[in-house]
């Protein structure tokens, strides 16, 4: 879901990564901004009071005949901007006003920005532009747009009219983002179907067992974004392997479309017309989703290798291992603080626990000290290793295929410390 604002060039980078690191999805967990080009962000800025008047004003918004359509932008080659986006257009034909209303901004400049956006608190809004504003960037990036004219009376035109005026209100502009559950689509989901009485979506916009992760998969892979993907399968837990039905799947706005067009309103079909404002190729150049594994399965091979070429030095052996212990011990630390310390409902009930043990990071600083207690604990982590390993496919998470060789390679390295007398010697 695409967010516009105006912010500094600089900043794009720093967003992105820290995105990447959320999501992130949903997200991530949230996504980051995307960088309103500077003549645009200007007559942005110029306009802004315009449009706030204009939202208010019954004489302009608010009079017949208006038309009212979805927006469905394509994905982009950018991780923040894989799942696309959606947004309202409403139109006055006699007063001839075009705005879009959009809940994908956020305001950069908001007091703790960061640690709001990594503790998942970071408030999204709805937003107003116009129609040509909106536009800009898709034409810039070179980015499909799809127009589906919604069939509503002027009752039900006015209907949905009040309820962004309404919500464009400074006390209920704001909301706390949420990747899978609260975004620009669903909020535009809810308008359109719980808002609107009567409406009926016929037959099934998704597979059955088709699960958010699948969703989220299939953007990914076609965005050609593996190691992004293997750090939402690392940073996401089981909450996201869940079956998702007609309603949830349109939390991505190619699903909210196809809610549209499979709808039914008062037994007449919801959607009137469609067509493309603007139709483009895919600026999207997918890469291998299997690189990852190769890359990971090549590093485990040659840090086995290095253990068999130290295996004369067991001190030499200790610095790789407790290396591995830091590394998988700061990553739990992560994923806990990810479930405890965040509101991101997707990082709960993370599995990926059983193999980035928090207690490995005092494993790692109690290896060369060799505590009678920490066989034990090697015992116990090359049980808990075995049994993920055995039911790699079996467990209520799915796993990155990318971790396989590198819990392989845990393994191994339990077993040898567990079976050591005398660590350090």
């Amino acid at each position: 879901m695409q967010i516009i604002l105006n912010i500094p060039m600089r900043f794009k980078r720093v967003i992105t990564l820290v995105g990447l690191l959320m999501c992130l999805t949903g997200t991530l967990i949230s996504q980051p901004a995307r960088v309103q080009p500077a003549e645009a962000g200007a007559h942005q800025q110029a306009t802004q009071l315009t449009l706030q008047n204009a939202a208010q004003n019954d004489s302009t918004l608010l009079a017949d005949p208006l038309t009212v359509s979805l927006l469905t932008c394509a994905p982009g080659a950018d991780l923040y901007s894989s799942f696309g986006h959606t947004a309202i257009r409403i139109q006055n034909k006699l007063l001839h006003t075009d705005y879009v209303f959009n809940y994908g901004t956020f305001q950069f400049d908001q007091p703790n920005f960061y640690l709001k956006f990594i503790r998942g608190k970071l408030e999204f809004m709805l937003s107003i532009a116009t129609f040509e504003e909106f536009m800009y960037e898709y034409r810039v990036t070179q980015r499909s747009v799809t127009e589906q004219v919604l069939n509503l009376n002027a009752t039900e035109k006015q209907q949905i009219l009040d309820f962004l005026k309404d919500n464009y209100q400074p006390a209920k502009r704001y909301y706390k983002y949420d990747f899978l559950y609260d975004n620009c689509a669903t909020r535009i989901r809810d308008i359109l179907f719980t808002q609107i009485k009567g409406t009926a979506i016929k037959g099934k916009i998704v597979a059955d067992h088709t699960s958010f992760r699948d969703l989220i998969y299939h953007y990914l892979d076609k965005a050609g974004q593996p190691w992004s993907k293997l750090g939402i399968d690392i940073l996401l837990g089981s909450r996201i392997d869940i079956p998702v039905d007609n309603q949830t799947a349109m939390f991505l706005p190619d699903y909210l479309s196809a809610g549209a067009d499979a709808a039914t309103l008062a037994a007449k079909p919801y959607v009137t017309s469609e067509k493309k404002i603007i139709d483009l190729p895919s600026p999207i150049s997918p890469s291998s989703k299997y690189l990852p594994l190769v890359l990971i399965g090549v590093v485990c091979l040659l840090l086995l290798w290095s253990y068999y070429l130290l295996r004369r030095k067991p001190k030499a052996q200790l610095i790789l291992d407790s290396l591995l212990l830091y590394i998988t011990g700061l990553l739990g630390v992560l994923l806990l603080f990810m479930w405890f310390g965040t509101d991101h409902q997707a990082c709960k009930d993370n599995f990926n626990l059983l193999w980035a043990m928090p207690l490995n990071l005092i494993a790692g600083f109690f290896i060369w000290r060799r505590p009678g207690w920490l066989k034990k604990y090697f015992i116990i982590m090359l049980v808990v290793t075995a049994i993920l390993l055995a039911f790699w496919w079996g467990l209520p998470q799915h796993f990155n295929i990318a971790l396989l060789p590198f819990c392989i390679l845990m393994l191994i390295r339990y077993g040898a410390l567990a079976t050591q007398k005398k660590i350090g010697h």
